[in-house]
């Protein structure tokens, strides 16, 4: 049931009104995306057809305005003020109604700001070239790398910050000291210290005092960090173990490419058998001719009927070829030929079709019990489908628990190799199926929150005293309950797509070139590209004026140089490129400052 929407704004509003954000549709991405526009200080007005009561309460208790509107009419953008609007999001749920929000849009306000979210790549080209200017995003591609991250446990983080690279790296501190007496020039993004019960630093200064065990993440150019260098990418750094693996699923793979071939062999042979039908019926329609003479040519049915006996090699003997003439009789040699052939084939590929399924759902089983180290990835859908690819690239073995059969993902999935097992999570059979006591981490990444939470607990019980070295990724939407999970249950990697999601929309919609984003312990932190406008806020501000919160990492001048480390005197030019970290709120307040100058 959805809850009643606030009126759309006066003309006297609406001119009060320019420059701000429109968000179409309102939900998972949508509500974060208005909350962090919000808590950032934009003019925001929400247009959904018919959202659900408990979001609408939600944006109701922000002081959002909000509208109720078919978003894909021109008379509801115009009611949203899209004539003065500096924005507009597409954050609908299906691919469809934003694709058409998006061209709407562009034809009504070519020069406005437009963010677009689409799960398939073609479609978002496709977009990019009609609307021009804009932004097209998909959900799934920007969170299913802090998955991967979260399950292979890395430590470091690869940037490429106007063609040079740096790396974000975690160290532990051995000596006490000043972070710039045991760090150098790395700039220190976060300090975790050991102490259960204190607070992280953010972004915190070089003279701040490090104790042993405090956990310090790093920034700096790639070649500061040598002992991450010899050991990047590429397969040479792979164990054997890992590539004669990779060997097994790529045969596996082959497997996968066979059985899709015999189904679309299967429907070409049925499509030939019925061309078959056809003809024969057809003929025997116009040319048959009975012994007494009495019905000179078959009706419908009867060709039909002689057809199919004669196609099945059933023969019941009510009609005969044997006085017919000579090329009527030739036809029927063929057709008894060509039949027997055609539905002999159909026989045994519907034979080995059933067969296989049932042999594929054995072997996933099978070679999931053969593993050691590996993934268990729970919950096939486009986040799924993404992290799963992103754990094959960086070398591991994946066992895909997906509780429906017909899943259109399980196509592409089986494609890769993988093991997969169809059954319900939360049933402890299946997870052990998968051979959960073996794995190295678990991704539960289903779209219902409960489930999850449900498949975490059972995971956790299962694997006992090993809880506390394997990771249990959870996908959950809801920002409290996932902080009650943490804090209650212990589980230290719960993950929102939408979360991790919203801040590219909005930092695409407010003019802020998001390049990554990454987690310290439980906080999420953004990197941002920031062109310093002419006479904006930050042309010919030095970098201690900024928030405490925030990091400048390095700033590319005008001229091409890039300037780094960046000193506190530093002042910026009109034109720099300015890279910084740090929490997006504090990074979209340094983009307000220099928008208002």
């Amino acid at each position: 049931m959805s809850a009643p929407a606030v009126p759309p704004p006066t003309t006297g509003e609406q001119e009060q009104w320019s420059g701000h954000t429109i968000v179409c549709g309102l939900h998972d991405v949508g509500l974060r995306v208005i909350e962090q526009l919000q808590a950032a200080g934009e003019q925001v007005i929400v247009v959904d057809d018919g959202a659900s009561a408990r979001l609408a309460r939600i944006v109701d208790s922000l002081g959002v305005r909000r509208m109720t509107g078919d978003t894909r009419r021109m008379t509801t953008l115009r009611l949203a003020g899209v004539e003065t609007a500096a924005a507009l999001i597409c954050a609908e749920e299906g691919d469809l109604h934003n694709l058409g929000v998006a061209l709407l849009a562009r034809e009504m306000r070519p020069d406005m700001r437009l963010v677009v979210s689409l799960t398939n790549a073609a479609v978002g080209r496709a977009v990019q070239r009609l609307t021009g200017p804009g932004t097209v995003l998909d959900v799934a591609e920007l969170a299913a790398p802090t998955f991967v991250e979260s399950c292979v446990r890395r430590q470091h983080h690869v940037l490429n910050l106007g063609g040079k690279e740096f790396i974000v790296a975690h160290r532990r501190v051995s000596v006490p000291g000043k972070l710039r007496a045991i760090f150098g020039d790395l700039a220190p993004i976060a300090v975790v210290p050991q102490a259960d019960d204190a607070e992280m630093l953010i972004c915190p200064g070089r003279d701040v005092h490090a104790d042993p065990g405090d956990v310090v993440t790093l920034i700096g150019p790639a070649e500061e960090f040598e002992d991450l260098r010899a050991t990047a990418g590429g397969d040479d750094s792979l164990p054997a173990s890992h590539r004669i693996r990779s060997a097994f699923r790529q045969a596996r793979s082959v497997t996968g490419g066979f059985l899709a071939e015999t189904e679309r062999s299967l429907w070409a042979t049925l499509l030939a058998l019925f061309g078959v039908a056809v003809v024969s019926i057809l003929l025997l329609m116009g040319s048959y001719q009975s012994e007494e003479g009495s019905r000179p040519h078959m009706g419908l049915v009867d060709s039909a009927y002689f057809t199919t006996e004669t196609l099945t090699t059933v023969g019941f003997g009510d009609f005969s070829f044997a006085h017919q003439r000579l090329w009527l009789r030739l036809w029927a040699i063929a057709l008894m030929i060509i039949g027997a052939t055609l539905v002999t084939v159909v026989y045994a590929m519907l034979t080995n079709l059933l067969i296989s399924r049932r042999i594929e759902a054995t072997a996933g089983r099978r070679a999931a019990s053969g593993l050691s180290d590996h993934v268990v990835l729970i919950g096939l859908g486009s986040v799924g489908m993404r992290v799963l690819e992103g754990l094959l690239a960086e070398g591991r073995d994946v066992v895909v628990l997906e509780r429906d059969e017909n899943n259109r993902f399980l196509a592409a999935a089986r494609s890769t190799g993988v093991p997969i097992i169809i059954g319900d999570s939360t049933i402890p059979q299946n997870l052990m199926a998968a051979n959960l006591p073996g794995a190295s981490a678990v991704a539960v990444l289903t779209s219902n929150d409960l489930a999850n939470i449900e498949t975490g607990l059972a995971v956790d019980d299962l694997l006992a005293e090993r809880s506390a070295d394997v990771p249990v990724v959870l996908r959950v939407f809801d920002r409290q309950l996932a902080r009650t999970i943490e804090r209650g249950f212990g589980f230290q990697h719960v993950r929102s797509t939408s979360a991790l999601a919203a801040p590219w929309f909005v930092g695409a919609a407010l003019g802020l070139d998001v390049l990554n984003t990454f987690y310290v312990d439980r906080q999420p932190f953004l990197v941002g590209r920031l062109t310093v406008a002419v006479g904006g806020g930050l042309a010919g501000a030095t970098m201690h004026e900024l928030s405490a919160r925030t990091r400048v990492i390095a700033i590319s001048r005008l001229g091409g140089a890039m300037e780094y480390p960046p000193r506190r005197d530093t002042r910026f030019e009109p034109g720099d490129q300015a890279y910084l970290v740090g929490p997006y709120e504090e990074l979209l307040q340094v983009l307000r400052r220099d928008q208002n100058g």
